[in-house]
């Protein structure tokens, strides 16, 4: 039975790989463009093409699906099923309707809760306590599809953005693979979306990652989790520009000084925040330090860039950019 790939980035390689691992017969892997990366603007791969090639898998990558061409050479692949992991584009519906089986897609995220482009990092945002991985049939609209299974993970204070997309590409494709036979013997009925429960959640921007340390310790510390590994939480320093921060960690104490104040760490830190030499004020509590980073320098512990910038005590961070 012939399965169509769709995918991009890394989140989709594990999902890839487990398709194949279970003796499925994948026809095609299709995946974006080569792009531009790095300082060197080099000609990059996506993640998906180079293991799909690493599989011995046939690559093709247009430039987009709703290319008429494009639609042609999948009808004529003739697949009972096409498997979508964040392709980076909305599938059309002349694709949707080749596979008799339908296009099943992995969302990071427990649909209909963020819906779009950034769903980790908007619950990290929003302060939810869990998210998980949804496998859904896809349809016309943004991840709007109706649901065939899905599996919840807990966020964790430590993290990231980046620590738990890595975690859930993997639930995720755990999750396809214990569906995928279910779904192809008609053991699942797909389950609509609540509509009256959808968030959405847009593409992300570089400018998201600005702090506005007029908002709380709590808030900020979601900011730098949430955009760690991209856009960056970052903040301007006066005389030394853009610093970047990527590891930190919420005080409930008040230095009495103006938010974006760069204070002393105070005594007796909560063993998260173990290794700050500095917090900053926020407009609520206080913002231990534990990584961060000067443009075009390496990442330092906070002890480190204390030493490595002049008089940082009592200088201020701006609250806008």
């Amino acid at each position: 039975m012939p399965i169509v790939f769709i995918g991009t980035p890394a989140f989709a390689v594990p999902a890839l790989q487990r398709v194949v691992a279970a003796g499925y017969e994948v026809s095609a892997v299709f995946t974006q463009p080569d792009r531009p990366a790095g300082r060197g603007r080099t000609s990059t791969a996506p993640p998906v093409k180079a293991a799909a090639e690493g599989l011995g898998l046939p690559v093709h990558q247009p430039a987009s699906l709703k290319d008429s061409g494009v639609v042609e050479q999948l009808r004529a692949l003739a697949p009972e099923l096409i498997v979508g992991v964040a392709y980076g584009q909305l599938i059309v519906p002349q694709v949707l309707a080749i596979p008799p089986r339908g296009v099943l897609n992995v969302h990071p995220s427990l649909l209909p809760r963020w819906r779009g482009a950034s769903p980790v990092a908007a619950a990290i945002v929003a302060g939810d306590e869990e998210t998980g991985v949804t496998i859904m049939l896809m349809d016309e609209g943004l991840d709007s599809g109706p649901i065939l299974s899905q599996r919840v993970r807990t966020i964790s204070p430590t993290d990231t953005a980046g620590s738990l997309t890595e975690a859930l590409a993997e639930e995720g494709a755990d999750l396809l693979a214990d569906t995928l036979p279910r779904w192809l013997a008609g053991e699942i009925d797909p389950q609509p979306q609540d509509e009256s429960r959808a968030t959405v959640c847009r593409q992300l921007r570089k400018a998201d990652g600005l702090i506005d340390w007029t908002q709380t310790a709590t808030e900020v510390w979601r900011h730098v989790r949430a955009y760690n590994p991209w856009p960056g939480a970052h903040s301007a320093l006066d005389g030394e520009g853009r610093v970047s921060f990527w590891h930190a960690w919420p005080l409930d104490a008040e230095s009495g000084e103006a938010p974006g104040t760069v204070v002393a760490a105070p005594d007796g830190l909560p063993a998260e925040a173990q290794g700050a030499a500095f917090a900053v004020q926020t407009g609520h509590g206080m913002l231990a330090v534990l990584e961060a980073q000067r443009a075009g320098r390496r990442a330092l512990g906070s002890a480190d860039l204390l030493r490595g910038i002049p008089a940082l005590i009592g200088r201020r961070f701006s609250v806008s950019e």
